[in-house]
Order: C-alpha cells, then sequence, then structure tokens
C-alpha cells in the first residue's frame, strides 16, 4: 500500500507531497535547499521561502510527487504553463505545461505542470521515468 500523501501550508498556499511519486531527482532540495530538507522532519519547512517562490519550485518537480493549491479558492495562480521540454543529463526529458497523453493501448491521461518522460528505457512505469536511469547508469 502507498503511503498517504503530506500537506504542508504557509495560509496562501498548500504543497502536496506524494512519497510513491517520488523520482529523487533533487531539483527541489537544489532550487530552494531551505524549504526541503530531506535529511529533517518535517523535510518541508514552508515557512522559509515566499508563496512565489515555493509555487514556482513546485512546478519543476519532474515527477509530479510535489503540487500544490492556493487556499484562496479564487486566487489562479495554477494556470498552465506554456510548453517547455528539457533533457536533463543522464536522466529524463521533462516537459513543462498540460499535456494530454495518450498510451499505447488508446488510454489518455491528463498531466498538469510537469511530467517526466523516461529516456533510458529501464523504467517499470513507462513512458514515465521512475529514477531507474540512476542504478542502470544512463548516460546521455
Amino acid at each position: 500500500m502507498g503511503r498517504a500523501k503530506k500537506e504542508y501550508t504557509n495560509g496562501e498556499v498548500t504543497i502536496v507531497w506524494e512519497a510513491d511519486k517520488c523520482i529523487h531527482s533533487g531539483i527541489c532540495v537544489k532550487g530552494l535547499p531551505n524549504v526541503f530538507r530531506p535529511k529533517l522532519r518535517p523535510w518541508v519547512d514552508i515557512n522559509a521561502a515566499e508563496t512565489g517562490a515555493l509555487v514556482n519550485q513546485v512546478k519543476q518537480c519532474p515527477s509530479g510527487a510535489l503540487s500544490f493549491y492556493m487556499n484562496d479558492k479564487d486566487d489562479k495562480t495554477e494556470e498552465t504553463l506554456d510548453t517547455k521540454v528539457e533533457v536533463l543529463e543522464n536522466g529524463p526529458l521533462l516537459v513543462y505545461g498540460t499535456l494530454n497523453v495518450v498510451h499505447k493501448d488508446g488510454t489518455e491521461e491528463t498531466k498538469s505542470k510537469t511530467t517526466a518522460f523516461c529516456r533510458c528505457g529501464a523504467s517499470s512505469n513507462k513512458p514515465f521515468c521512475d529514477g531507474a536511469h540512476v542504478k542502470t547508469e544512463f548516460k546521455g
């Protein structure tokens, strides 16, 4: 059974963390090391940065393990990003924006914010990255 979602709020924004989705890219830790502290508990110190910085960092999460919602339902900060594609060295292909993914069996799903697609071929969650590139020492 998967681990429960954890939520951290500063009153303006709530960050949601789903451990089972995390591929440990470290993008959050590198971007806001005072907020995302994997060796401490709780590992998210939401009061260590302004709401705008938190939102911008969470939007960069490649796995979707981190997401957010604005506490004020009228706040439209969660607007769609323009689509951007980034190739991570020795890692996944990151696609930023809202995507409609059509799987090989014809099923469809909508992915929002940032989606990490496998480039190494070893993911057990294809077409999405599950972090297997680290174990296989993928270069590319």
